[in-house]
């Protein structure tokens, strides 16, 4: 048996599953510590379907504190920058463009050394050992514990990288750092930016990765705890406590994974309704379609990979409100308060449920609360909803023909069982744990985005290499090594660079070592 846990901003959802069936499910308030909504999910499972701890063979957890933390720029540890690209870069040092509070709370700690390479391997300047241990003494002076190291083309190369990582070590004892080859795409911004983020999460990712595996152990089980990544894949907890950045965005991806595993379908589109907002994106191949350009996290810029979803502050604790002719629904929300202050339950707050169970489409706390709203009111807002929805649909949408839709997620009573743009509206079952579900059935997954030369080395060498590369990262990162297959390759020509240049990004995935169980099989 295998325990799915997914801690949302709203709500922490748990399934327990054997094999590729459901045999419990809970949804409980997310709580601001990080054992407590755990406790509460592993306590909710147990009342539901009792079992014998002994029996889990391993629990997944999607969390959303690591994102948290950096939105709101707290719990961030103290953080020193050193990039090796001197005499080149200096125009636009680290950390240029981000939000003055989040630049506070790291310390704006920047060094910059020579070293980097070009896009084919050539030297920009040779590495100085000397800048580094100067910059290795200031840092320890100044009592930082995490560093971040980025170079020019470091994914071509990460030699200068890891000799700097080598260096800071050596003069501090227990540092850690964190080297952008291992973690962002070729653009040095975007790649530096999510290596500090990563290298401020470190110290909070050894206190939260702490707090999980002790809430599981307080429940007698013993298995193996993993994090859910945000490509739709897990790690392993010593894994995630050097890149806690790979959870972000990991709860709308743990979302459309779970829609895939419901319903059968691998290439769709999902819309993921909850109490505040709704996600939509597209499944590839199982897999949620990722973003090709920047992501903003919290006011950054980053280049890691990230699924492509759409947001809107839409979901079914939204509020209603009517401006003249016009009536709209959300952003705002009452959110997790929506049993306290919805029509339905009792409250005086008309919200997007109401209107739903004005419109007979489902059945809801109670219906007769809500009889008497205005029927206009009931169709301009209903019809609101759906056109939003609709929109976002299309917006995700490659080509004009029409696809499936997959709605999971506790708020996908909003929608009625047509949209423009769908050949059909599948709303499998347990779709309001579909990110817990998505959880559960998670493989191990890993990345490679390259540039090479295809003057000095053959086209096939360097998809080869590439794939070698994903497969033993993803070994690494604790996928059996039988199971392991390449899912996507993308190779992309970069005509505005000598020497034939090409941009090649292969992804692989394998399953746990678990007993030879296989519930992702079919998604």
């Amino acid at each position: 048996m295998r325990i799915g846990i997914d801690v949302g901003g709203t709500n922490t959802d748990a399934v327990l599953m054997d094999g590729r069936t459901v045999l419990a499910e809970f949804k409980t308030p997310t709580t601001p510590e990080v054992t407590g909504g755990i406790v509460a999910a592993l306590d909710g499972l147990q009342a539901g379907r009792p079992f014998p701890p002994a029996d889990v063979t391993a629990v997944m957890i999607g969390t959303t504190h690591f994102t948290n933390a950096v939105v709101e720029a707290e719990r961030l540890s103290r953080t020193a920058t050193v990039r090796l690209g001197l005499p080149a870069t200096a125009g636009l040092p680290p950390m240029t463009d981000w939000p003055a509070q989040l630049r506070r709370a790291l310390g704006e700690h920047v060094y910059l050394c020579h070293g980097g390479y070009e896009f084919d391997g050539r030297l920009i300047s040779d590495f100085d050992e000397s800048e580094v241990r100067a910059a290795a003494a200031d840092i320890a002076a100044k009592g930082i514990q995490s560093v971040a190291v980025s170079s020019v083309f470091s994914p071509v190369n990460p030699e200068m990288e890891l000799r700097a990582a080598d260096v800071l070590r050596e003069v501090i004892p227990g540092l850690a750092v964190s080297v952008s080859h291992e973690i962002g795409r070729v653009g040095l911004l975007e790649r530096e930016n999510a290596t500090i983020l990563n290298a401020c999460l470190r110290e909070l990712a050894e206190h939260i990765t702490a707090a999980l595996e002790k809430s599981v152990r307080g429940a007698g089980i013993e298995a193996p705890v993993y994090i859910s990544q945000n490509d739709g894949t897990l790690m392993s907890v010593d894994y995630c406590r050097q890149y806690p950045v790979a959870t972000f965005a990991s709860g709308p991806t743990n979302s459309m994974r779970g829609a895939a595993f419901l319903s059968g379908r691998s290439d769709c589109v999902v819309v993921d309704v909850g109490g505040t907002t709704s996600d939509v994106g597209a499944l590839v191949h199982g897999f949620p379609r990722e973003a090709a350009v920047a992501v903003d996290i919290g006011g950054v810029r980053t280049n890691f990979r990230m699924p492509d979803v759409l947001s809107v502050g839409l979901g079914g604790g939204s509020l209603v409100a009517r401006a003249e002719e016009a009536v709209t629904v959300g952003p705002r929300s009452v959110g997790y308060a929506i049993r306290d202050r919805a029509l339905v339950f009792g409250g005086d707050t008309v919200t997007a449920t109401d209107l739903v169970v004005a419109a007979g489409m489902c059945v809801v706390g109670d219906p007769a609360r809500v009889a008497d709203l205005d029927a206009d009111l009931v169709r301009a807002g209903v019809r609101h909803m759906q056109e939003r929805l609709a929109e976002l649909v299309d917006r995700v949408k490659t080509s004009a023909d029409p696809l499936p839709v997959v709605v999971v997620g506790g708020g996908s009573i909003l929608l009625e069982d047509h949209l423009e743009g769908a050949s059909e509206i599948l709303k499998p079952d347990h779709f309001a744990v579909a990110n817990a579900i998505g959880a559960a059935i998670a493989q191990v997954g890993a990345e490679v985005d390259k540039v090479f030369s295809l003057a000095e080395l053959p086209r096939e060498q360097a998809l080869d290499s590439a794939r070698q590369e994903a497969v033993a990262k993803a070994t690494a990162a604790g996928a059996q090594a039988s199971t392991v297959q390449i899912v996507d390759v993308e190779e992309v020509p970069l005509a505005y660079l000598p020497s034939n240049a090409v941009r090649i990004r292969v992804k692989a995935v394998g399953d746990l070592p678990l007993g030879g169980e296989d519930v992702a099989a079919g998604t």
